[in-house]
């Protein structure tokens, strides 16, 4: 069983490179964690852009559970560590509170701790943000930061992680 964390910038190939990474005849759930928005058809399709990529054997799990869906064992995709993230700050109402909601750490604490126990073959997805500019509002800090800080934790138990850049793998472990 192995635990694979996938970065990668926006438009870098990280989703399909994870994709990839797991066999289409195998039995494999992908937790989509981009929670839809009313009357957005740009999302939509690009929502929809993922799904139809998909083999049509997999099971498609949408705004999951993420510690639960990861306590089932099995093979299981995660698309991506940053619409759930951003679905825990809003959650939390962490974008404008002052301190961050202990709700939001408790969050990643749990999930990390779920992936270190994972008890099948898991593949993450998620944003690599901190090689950019600093952003100028405090909302794009903080989901910068709070990104990193749990990109960072999920590395420590991941068995392999890779950074997409340009379309090309490259091994960090």
């Amino acid at each position: 069983m192995t635990r694979t964390l996938v970065l990668g910038g926006t438009r870098s190939g990280k989703s399909r490179y994870a994709e990839d990474l797991l066999p289409a005849d195998a039995e494999v759930r992908y937790a989509a964690t981009a929670r839809r928005h009313r009357g957005d058809a740009d999302w939509d399709a690009r929502i929809e852009s993922h799904r139809a990529r998909r083999p049509a054997g997999w099971t498609t799990v949408e705004d999951p559970d993420l510690v639960a869906e990861i306590a089932r064992g099995g093979v299981l995709l995660v698309d991506d560590l940053a619409t759930w993230l951003t679905g825990i700050l809003d959650d939390a109402g962490a974008w404008d509170a002052r301190p961050l909601p202990p709700s939001v750490g408790e969050a990643v604490a749990a999930l990390v701790r779920a992936v270190a126990e994972a008890p099948g073959e898991l593949v993450i997805v998620s944003a690599e943000v901190g090689l950019g500019v600093v952003p100028e509002t405090r909302s794009g800090r903080l989901f910068r930061d709070e990104l990193g800080a749990a990109n960072a934790a999920l590395a420590a138990v991941c068995d392999e992680v890779l950074l997409l850049v340009a379309g090309l793998p490259v091994r960090l472990r």
